[in-house]
């Protein structure tokens, strides 16, 4: 590291905003606001475990920010090549044992706010929080990390998607409705596309460094047709809650196709490498603004 490096490294509480990763953050509050909405719908709302479910969702992304972080950096993943946004371990700007802390932190503050989910839902809330923290540290850790087997997509879609709305549907309604699954299919969608424009700006170091993703098995334009078919799917899959029970109002989500036509272009120009940046900060805006619309649109049912 230069004097120059060292003379303009960030303080410690930057470095932890940096670890945190707030743009990510959306794809805990989207999947709990979907939850909500069809709670609502069923005449269940209640706010403390739609809190708790809130905080629990937003500990485990932040411990899970942490897990990629740490993990990526011991296997090599990460390296002075990295085109994403700053990892503060392979800068040197947190120890190792400095993230580790704030992972366990993490998790731990999601498992409190688990306990009294138990307490509301029932023992089911504990095989699913125990597995949501399992998932997170085996995404890039242990020995057969699935995040580097090509199975970071459907983790992603079941964890951040489905168990997300429906689980946060449970612990407000008691059980999960019809339409609660349906409704958590698009939220899947939505927040995959997060990981597929990650996945893609990556996928040459990504090879290189032996991390077998779902964009390295497909190349460049397989990955860039998932991004569609997942966006497309997203849409269908919203309105097709009509058949379950949702309103008209459920149309208020195609109010957030402006958002998605950034990124969505920017994915079909082929855009690459550093470009892809903002692309994905402004998906993982358009799975917020997507989440919020559905999730009103499926209040008002």
């Amino acid at each position: 590291m230069t004097a120059a490096t060292v003379e303009n490294r960030p303080g410690k509480l930057t470095a932890w905003r940096l670890a945190v990763r707030p743009p990510t953050l959306t794809a805990a509050v989207a999947p709990v606001a979907v939850g909500t909405g069809t709670a609502i719908a069923a005449d269940a709302f209640s706010l403390l475990p739609m809190l708790a479910a809130l905080f629990g969702a937003l500990c485990l992304q932040i411990g899970a920010n942490f897990a990629n972080d740490l993990f990526d950096f011991r296997r090599g993943a990460d390296t002075h090549e990295r085109l994403g946004p700053p990892r503060v371990t392979q800068l040197g700007l947190l120890s190792q044992r400095e993230v580790v802390g704030g992972m366990w932190i993490a998790f731990g503050l999601a498992f409190v706010a688990g306990m009294y989910l138990v307490a509301v839902g029932g023992w089911p809330i504990v095989a699913v929080g125990l597995a949501s923290i399992v998932a997170a540290l085996i995404y890039t850790g242990g020995p057969w990390p699935i995040g580097y087997h090509a199975l970071g997509d459907l983790f992603t879609f079941v964890f951040f998607g489905v168990v997300a709305v429906a689980g946060t549907h449970y612990v407000q309604a008691g059980d999960v409705s019809g339409l609660a699954w349906l409704a958590s299919l698009p939220m899947g969608c939505t927040v995959t596309l997060i990981l597929v424009v990650n996945n893609l700006r990556d996928i040459d170091t990504d090879r290189t460094a032996g991390k077998t993703t779902l964009a390295v098995v497909l190349g460049r334009n397989g990955t860039r047709a998932w991004y569609f078919l997942l966006l497309t799917a997203a849409y269908l899959l919203a309105l097709g809650t009509l058949a379950a029970g949702a309103s008209v109002a459920v149309l208020l989500v195609l109010l957030s196709l402006p958002a998605a036509r950034k990124p969505a272009r920017a994915v079909y120009a082929d855009v690459r490498g550093l470009a892809l940046n903002p692309v994905l900060k402004a998906t993982a805006q358009f799975d917020l603004v997507f989440g919020v619309l559905f999730a009103l649109g499926l209040a008002l049912s």
